[in-house]
């Protein structure tokens, strides 16, 4: 008999716990499959500890992980998947946005060989600018990435066994794990739906979490930023070099003409300041990932793990 591993990252979603439970044990008992339910607590400032217990002390199926403080929901999953002992693992946030009556879908592409089975988001229910916002920067990120990126393809995932214990030896800290499902490669495929609104509460995302969010994934699997900055410096060195001959020319034959004052020069070193300011900023942030690297700090702190013993 199979085995699968859901992994639910939770933060702020002591609501939406017992609900989840629910609906991934029918899912399972339908597909007739062993599983174990890995509930990760990153830090939430909710009861879901409290949650987490009685679901733990009711069924032997579920596993209960916190976290000592908030580490991200990357750092829930990989948390997760360091004790996971399914044959394939189920990756789902912990609001409801992505439908675990999903999972009945990936488990079929998972039998017919694909080892990674991934949710498609073709609509998402949320404000027009949020879906315009997050539907180009998954082009944008596809378009710069070094590796294929899938369009629209979330956390939400089945990860076959020899996928995800690969990707549990990654040593990286700054982890952006639907770059590495994309990055490890084997066979790999996509199912469509539609991810819906928070069930319960409000969205801990805003303008400036979805912006660190997406440069990011960006700077993790891209080095286009800086190959843009090369050729922007050759462009401006370029429009520098003509315009010194122009200026030369125009003093020589046509000193009416050449360009006086302050002004001219005052605008040409913001110009030129700008374009500095930008490249040391995208530098700053190869950087900063580079320093977060070699510190080698954990990538996360587990405070307690609940299991339900089993009586012999």
């Amino acid at each position: 008999m199979k085995k699968l591993s859901a992994i639910i990252a939770c933060y702020k979603d002591e609501q939406a716990i017992p609900l989840m439970y629910q609906r991934l044990s029918s899912v399972f008992k339908k597909l007739k499959v062993n599983y174990e339910i890995i509930f990760v607590n990153d830090g939430s400032p909710d009861n879901t500890e409290a949650v987490l217990k009685k679901l733990v002390k009711k069924d032997s199926h579920v596993i209960g992980i916190t976290h000592s403080r908030n580490f991200s929901s990357q750092m829930a999953f990989s948390s997760g998947m360091q004790i996971a002992s399914g044959d394939a693992i189920i990756l789902l946030d912990g609001d409801l946005q992505d439908p675990p009556e999903l999972i009945e879908q990936f488990y079929l592409k998972w039998i017919k060989g694909f080892d990674v089975v991934y949710g498609v988001r073709t609509k998402r229910e949320a404000p027009l600018l949020m879906q315009i916002a997050y539907k180009l920067f998954y082009r944008i990120f596809h378009k710069l990435s070094y590796i294929r990126i899938p369009l629209d393809a979330g956390d939400f995932s089945l990860i076959d066994k020899k996928v995800y214990s690969i990707m549990n030896t990654f040593p990286e800290r700054d982890r952006f794990l639907r770059g590495l499902r994309a990055w490890v490669g084997f066979r790999q495929i996509g199912v469509p739906y539609v991810r819906h609104e928070r069930i319960f509460g409000k969205t801990t995302n805003n303008f400036f979490n979805n912006f660190n969010w997406a440069t990011k994934g960006i700077f993790s699997f891209s080095y286009v930023p800086l190959q843009i900055m090369t050729m922007v410096s050759l462009v401006v060195f370029f429009l520098s070099c003509i315009g010194m001959v122009v200026q030369i020319i125009l003093r020589i034959l046509y000193p009416d003409l050449a360009p006086k004052g302050t002004t001219t020069i005052l605008i040409a070193v913001l110009f030129i300041g700008s374009i500095q300011l930008l490249g040391i900023s995208i530098l700053g942030e190869y950087i900063g990932k580079i320093f977060e690297e070699v510190k080698q700090r954990p990538k996360f702190i587990v405070k307690n793990i609940f299991r339900k013993l089993l009586k012999k």
